[in-house]
């Protein structure tokens, strides 16, 4: 697979990726239909039919288990298993070929020997019924619209097909405006700063490799905030800031990027060094800065788009300082999407301040199936144990009191 710069920090074979948008467009109706008819019905069979499958496929040997994780495990499945084990709760990951991130775990509830067991793929959530919103959450223009009538903060645009209505988007909105995937995660071919309607065509082009569809939309102003919500409630804050650092008015850039990047914890496996390259090298001039210059003291200073920990981006838990009216907000997405594991990105200048008296804040996107680690290893501030909050959610009997 070429490596994609776009795709950083975690790469996606791009047909691959377009042609499961596609199909997700194309079964979308059909498994609607299949939900209002039979309700759980399908799902409730499918998680019957999950674990004699693996084990049967297991006894063929064309799939195997493994019982601790690996290399090729992401730290959402890791910090996962760290609190299964905590609590006793034997967990299995499932391969088969590619496939993989299908789990089966077992608990034993009494002395009798008595068992629980679970299979899911990623997370899991309680019971067997799909929520509604399951189906549309990810879909980011779908959300958006949906959002606006809850009267949910989302910033203005739309979804564009083809280049003539991404330009008719461009030029109705505020500048500047974002250009990304309508589905996809972890900001791959995202574009911000646009103010003309070359760099619109630009970022429309880049989202398009992913997507059949891309979202042209104002650019929301501030820092760019994960919320996680569990059963209903918001479980922690985490602030997610791209590759940066601040001036002092004495050092040069170049002195405070090395400096920066001799923090020990930027020596991996999490959190990584700020990477010097031409994209870092256009971010900067964009800023009007070069390496030698010496910036005035608390100016920030970024090195790229991205928040990604992959990029040299950090993390902050801000749980305790956020406002009141930020946690209604984010459990009123909850109890309107009516799912029981959601992470909701969101951008806002001041988590500590109402988002009411914050202009251009708003959400971007739903995940269904969020990085929880983002809380249990933050650079700064408190780690949250969010996966606890999930195992108390869809195994309570595992509860450690």
């Amino acid at each position: 697979m070429k490596h994609c710069k776009d795709c950083e920090p975690a790469q996606e074979i791009h047909a691959l990726a377009y042609i499961s948008v596609v199909l997700d467009y194309i079964d979308g109706p059909f498994f609607n239909m299949m939900d209002r008819i039979f309700k759980t019905t399908v799902d409730t069979v499918a998680d019957m039919l999950a674990l004699p499958f693996f084990n049967l496929m297991v006894f063929l040997r064309l799939a195997h288990f493994s019982d601790a994780p690996d290399e090729k495990d992401n730290y959402r499945t890791r910090c996962f298993w760290e609190e299964a084990k905590r609590r006793g709760i034997e967990m299995k990951e499932f391969h088969m070929g590619p496939l993989r991130d299908v789990f089966v775990a077992k608990y034993t509830l009494n002395e009798n020997g008595k068992t629980k067991v679970l299979t899911f793929s990623g997370l899991p959530r309680p019971g067997t019924a799909a929520s509604p919103a399951l189906r549309w959450m990810d879909n980011k223009g779908t959300m958006n619209k949906k959002f606006k009538k809850e009267n949910i903060p989302v910033a203005n645009g739309g979804v564009a097909w083809n280049k003539k209505k991404a330009i008719h988007i461009y030029e109705r909105v505020e500048k500047p405006v974002i250009t990304k995937p309508n589905l996809g995660s972890r900001s791959r071919h995202t574009t911000i700063h646009i103010d003309t309607r070359e760099a619109v065509i630009a970022g429309f082009r880049k989202a398009k490799k992913l997507s059949p569809l891309v979202v042209i939309e104002e650019e929301l102003r501030g820092d760019l905030y994960r919320g996680t919500l569990v059963d209903g409630k918001l479980v922690g804050v985490v602030r997610r800031d791209q590759p940066e650092v601040k001036g002092d008015g004495i050092h040069t850039l170049q002195a405070l990027w090395e400096e920066e990047n001799k923090r020990p914890e930027r020596s991996g496996p999490i959190f990584h060094a700020i990477v010097f390259d031409e994209r870092a090298e256009a971010e900067l001039k964009r800023q009007n800065i070069k390496m030698e210059d010496i910036p005035e003291a608390e100016r920030v200073i970024k090195f790229s788009q991205k928040t990604s920990r992959g990029s040299g981006g950090t993390t902050t838990e801000v749980t305790e300082i956020t406002h009141l009216e930020n946690i209604k907000m984010l459990e009123h997405i909850a109890s309107f999407l009516n799912d029981p594991l959601i992470g909701v990105d969101f951008i806002m200048e001041d988590i500590t301040m109402a988002w009411q008296e914050q202009k251009r804040s708003g959400v971007i996107e739903c995940n269904s199936l969020p990085f929880i680690d983002l809380h249990h290893y933050p650079l700064f501030g408190t780690a949250k144990n969010i996966a606890g909050h999930l195992w108390d959610m869809v195994l309570p009997e595992s509860k450690i009191k």
